[in-house]
Formats: C-alpha cells, structure tokens, sequence
C-alpha cells in the first residue's frame, strides 16, 4: 500500500475534499460537490467522516467514509495491541457489512470504496442511515420506547444472518477456536504480572467446561453489543463497526450482546438492557441460526465479561506504559475491577 501524503499547505479536511471530489465525480458525475464534511470520530485506529455528495442534478446523497488513519503510525500504536490480531482492514470491513446485508440482516448500502494512494488510506463509503447509536439513549429515550422491545428479537435474527453466511464467501481472514481464544487471552493477562483472583477463577471455570462452547465456525462480527447498532423508531436499523471482525463461535457474538457493561444500568434486562435470552434465541432460531442452548450462551457470556475485563487492562495498560496516554484509557482501565465484580455475580 502506498503511504498517504499529506500536503502540508491544505488541513485534513481541505486535503480529504479534494479527495472526495475527485471520488464523487467518478461515481457521480463531474461537478459533484461536498457538503458537511464533519469528523465522527476521534480515535487512532480508523476515521470516521460524515458528509454529503451534492450530485450535478441537485441529488443529495448522505454518505459516511471510514478509513485507515492519515498518520501511518497510529497503525503502529496498535500492532502491538494482543486484541488487535483479529482486526480487519478497512476493505475487508466494507465487504462484510455487504455480505451481511445480502444475507438479509440490517446494514448500510455500501457503494464504493476508497482506493489509497499518495493523498489517501483505503476506505470504504456507505449509505448514511437515520437513527441512533449511543446506548445509553437506545434506553433511556423516548423516540426508542417503541423500538426497544422489540430489538433483542431483532439482533437474535440479524446475528443468525450473517453467522450463517457460506465461509467461502468471506474475504481471508484469521481465527480462533474455543480453547485457542482462551489461551490467546491467558497469555495476554500473563503479560502484565498483575494476577486478579476473580479473572483467575474465570478462567479456571471456562478451561473446566470448553465443552459447553460448542463447535461451530463462522463469520463473528466480533463488537457485537449496544453501542455497534443502529436503532431507530421501529428497532434495529444496523449492525455498524465490523473491525473486529473474524472466525470463530457464532455463539461469541450472542454471549458479548449480553455481557453487562453493555446495560448502561438496566441490568435486569440481560441482552443490552433492552431485552431477555429468550427473546435473543427466538430471534437467532428464527433467521435461520438454529436452536441454540442457553448453557452455551452463558459460557460465553462468562467469556466475553472475562474478555472485556482484559480489553480494561490493556488499554489502562496502554496508557501508563506512554504507548498511548488517554484519560479515556486510564478510566476504562479503571474498570477491570468492576468487570471482575460482574464475572463474579455471574458464577456465584
């Protein structure tokens, strides 16, 4: 891939507009303008950017661009990152939300994607769908009041779409099995010679009952919680934020929608403060994902809380070691205790 160059008379804004026009005209026709450019997100990984095609004949297209950082090195903050080895590159993200679309679980229109070259990192463009992401919101606010009893049903479905999408359709991409995933995170929590009791027996009781996982292998969307899903006033509108995607248990993505961290407070409300396990297999048993036992997704449940426990450290971690210094990092690694704390509720 050739490295991005960034003029250093233009701002990034001002550089990515020239590159989004000469885009738009190829997909558009000449004479396409760009409207509302605005920047989503902040983080390091990849950027998130929202704006309009302002088609020649007055056609307004709303569009959101994601793509690699600008700045090379951020990648390289995060190549040492132990979660990170499963993470796909921009290209392969764009290809899965359009096979999860044609698998017939909700997903932004994905049009094109962005070719890099000296002005740019890849990307990929989609459609810009009207709705909501932050979690907290999805609960607590009115305009959702109708859509939320409806959502775990709806995730149920969609996750049993695209977990049953034919491996050989999917672009290359790694793995892991069960028992791998687990040692990949042993190994992780060794790295940082700070035991913690309630970690330690979580992964004592998931070692002691790999069984429970089950064996199947498919495509995981790997985020799959409240906060990656678009909502609006009828439910599910999207599944957003596929990087880090990968093979493994399709039952991985059910057991992290019902991880607690994820219930912003409404903990009586298991799948992502909104909804009920039955509800979540119902919708997974209808779209086609079969039956699925709810010991297996306690399992990973159990997993995932263990997982995000460890997510906690590794960006405290990043923080104190100058990796990356973060408030947002420090306080999420805060949190490794209060994740033990859950991990503890669920084996009690």
């Amino acid at each position: 891939m050739t490295a991005a160059i960034q003029d250093p008379k233009l701002t990034a804004p001002q550089q990515l507009t020239a590159v989004l026009r000469d885009q738009m005209a190829v997909e558009y026709g000449s004479g396409t303008k760009i409207g509302g450019l605005v920047r989503l997100s902040g983080g390091a990984s990849r950027e998130t950017w929202s704006f309009d095609a302002l088609k020649p004949d007055g056609a307004r297209q709303p569009l959101i661009l994601k793509r690699d950082p600008m700045d090379r090195q951020a990648d390289k903050q995060f190549e040492g990152v132990p979660e990170g080895r499963l993470a796909v590159d921009r290209l392969t993200e764009g290809r899965l939300i359009q096979l999860a679309g044609e698998a017939g679980a909700p997903a932004p229109t994905v049009p094109f994607f962005l070719a890099a070259d000296e002005r740019t990192t890849c990307g990929f463009f989609t459609h810009r769908l009207i709705g909501e992401t932050l979690g907290r919101r999805i609960l607590r606010e009115d305009a959702y009041a109708q859509a939320r009893p409806k959502l775990a049903f709806q995730i149920g479905h969609a996750a049993a779409c695209f977990h049953g999408i034919d491996l050989d359709l999917l672009p290359e991409m790694r793995g892991l099995r069960a028992a791998a995933e687990l040692l990949h995170y042993r190994a992780i929590m060794d790295s940082f010679h700070q035991p913690h009791a309630g970690f330690e027996y979580g992964f004592s009781w998931l070692r002691e009952r790999l069984e429970l996982a089950g064996d199947r292998y498919a495509l995981n969307h790997g985020d799959f919680r409240n906060g990656n899903i678009l909502v609006d006033g009828n439910g599910l509108a999207g599944v957003l934020d596929w990087e880090s995607a990968h093979l493994g248990n399709p039952s991985a993505d059910l057991g992290w929608m019902c991880v607690r961290a994820w219930r912003y407070g409404y903990h009586d409300k298991v799948v992502g403060g909104f909804g009920d396990v039955s509800e979540l297999l119902d919708g997974y048993a209808a779209g086609g994902g079969g039956r699925v036992r709810r010991e297996e997704i306690h399992f990973w449940q159990v997993f995932g809380t263990l997982r995000w426990g460890i997510l906690c450290m590794i960006l405290g971690f990043t923080h104190i070691d100058g990796e990356q210094r973060s408030v947002e990092y420090a306080a999420i690694g805060r949190r490794a205790a209060e994740t033990e704390y859950d991990l503890m509720l669920l084996l009690d």
